[in-house]
């Protein structure tokens, strides 16, 4: 499989800072790819490392199964990108902006028309920018990014700053855009609870190395379920549960079972009710993604403090 970006045991250091960290990646083609990490993870430069703008201090970045030392820019030119909000002149039109685009570009007419349409703006193209909402200037930077009609689309914080109805616009846009363009979308976010609702495949980094890739359901297949027990003799119950649940916390009357997935909660209910106890609550939870996404990144906070100490 040719895959649209490839990024192999990358590092990237600015004297003796290190800003990522053997980072692989690997993006399938017609995917909408959540590049995840808290501020600071190393999302950024690694943007700038796969658009050609920085190059790796070691490691190789390819794009299309081509290095980009070797192919720059004609690999480059099957990329459209936007990062954070798009620069854009108030006083003209939507379509008067594209046509700024167009022409640097050397692209056909037709490709501005086929790009409004992608984003849903061709009913509002010939008004001025200055009277679109938040979403829709988000919309049309979308659409300069699309006017090369690129094989790959790299989108950095793409819903920063947005109001909730801008950020509910993109999301929708960004979500049907492979199947709009059959475009391969490369998504950077530190809000997994924006990025899981349209990714087809995550990738979590944090202190510059790679803590998680794969699909959305891997990600979720991570999730330990907790079976929570309020009980009215709490440490004799602890004490009982500790020979075959797992790890059992205590807080007050109620325990929390970090169990596997293959505990029985009736058998938990069962063994505390024939040993005399009352139990008045018992409830199986599984963390959020977004939980999951914190386990992950805190992880490796405490690797760092570990390292310092």
């Amino acid at each position: 499989m040719e895959f649209p970006v490839e990024v192999s045991d990358v590092w990237k250091t600015y004297g003796s800072t290190v800003a990522v960290c053997g980072l692989s990646l690997r993006v399938p083609p017609q995917s909408v790819y959540g590049f995840l990490g808290p501020n600071g993870a190393g999302k950024s430069t690694t943007i700038r490392m796969v658009l050609g703008l920085q190059r790796p201090t070691r490691g190789t970045v390819s794009l299309f199964g081509r290095s980009l030392g070797a192919a720059r820019l004609p690999v480059l030119g099957r990329v459209g990108s936007l990062v954070e909000s798009p620069s854009l002149y108030l006083h003209l039109t939507g379509r008067e902006n594209l046509e700024v685009h167009r022409r640097l570009l050397g692209l056909a007419k037709s490709s501005i028309d086929r790009a409004l349409e992608a984003v849903d703006l061709t009913s509002v193209g010939d008004r001025l920018v200055r009277s679109y909402s938040s979403g829709m200037k988000q919309r049309l930077g979308l659409a300069q990014a699309l006017l090369c009609n690129p094989e790959l689309l790299l989108l950095d914080e793409p819903t920063n700053e947005l109001d909730p109805a801008g950020i509910h616009e993109v999301r929708a846009l960004v979500r049907d855009l492979p199947r709009r363009c059959g475009a391969t979308v490369f998504l950077s976010s530190h809000l997994l609870s924006e990025v899981e609702q349209v990714a087809t495949h995550l990738a979590v980094i944090s202190q510059g190395r790679l803590r998680f890739e794969g699909s959305r359901e891997d990600l979720q297949q991570r999730r330990k379920p907790a079976i929570v027990v309020v009980v009215d003799q709490p440490e004799r119950a602890q004490a009982l549960l500790a020979n075959f649940a797992g790890v059992v916390t205590r807080d007050g009357n109620q325990l929390r079972i970090q169990a596997d997935a293959g505990l029985d909660p009736a058998r938990v209910n069962a063994t505390l009710v024939n040993a005399g106890m009352a139990v008045s609550q018992l409830t199986v939870q599984y963390p959020t993604l977004e939980e999951i996404f914190l386990e992950l990144t805190s992880a490796a906070e405490r690797e760092k403090e570990a390292a310092i100490q």
